[in-house]
């Protein structure tokens, strides 16, 4: 892309509960597992140790799994004459797409109740979801803005 950008926007997903918020979730849980350990070990029920082991590994499990789709991108410029959207995987894999916006057709499904449900970029039968992993309320707030450079760029 040689020309200044009219838009350019960076989505990520969010996440509500930062990297310290997690290691003192896990250390409670953990503080509290061991706590209530040491009463069923002296009570010989020794299968329950197992168990409580394995409640957090589940735990802590989750919580990568979250934390690495967290790392999901998409970078979404737009200039006058090319509009691309960018995406980053979590494992790092790069996909684009990559059109003329006069061309772009910028198409939102919406539900009555919940908003936003799908947006896709698409150009002479290629084309791209959007923002999958956004909010209904970022989703809205992107869509606007979304449609306004795309008129910036088409006149």
């Amino acid at each position: 892309m040689n020309e200044e950008p009219v838009f350019e926007a960076t989505l990520s997903p969010h996440r509500s509960l930062g990297r310290t918020g997690l290691i003192i979730l896990v250390v409670l849980t953990a503080g509290a597992t061991i706590f209530h350990l040491g009463f069923f070990a002296i009570a010989g029920a020794w299968p329950i140790v197992g168990f409580f082991g394995l409640d957090l590994a589940l735990l802590y499990g989750a919580f990568w799994l979250s934390y690495r789709s967290g790392r999901a991108r998409e970078f979404v410029t737009v200039s006058r004459t090319d509009l691309e959207v960018r995406k980053v995987a979590p494992s790092g894999r790069q996909s684009a797409f990559r059109c003329n916006p006069v061309w772009a057709r910028f198409t939102v499904d919406r539900h009555e109740e919940i908003g936003i449900t799908h947006m896709r970029v698409s150009s002479r039968g290629d084309g791209t979801e959007v923002g999958s992993f956004l909010n209904p309320d970022d989703k809205e707030s992107f869509a606007t803005a979304f449609q306004r450079a795309l008129s910036t760029a088409r006149r």
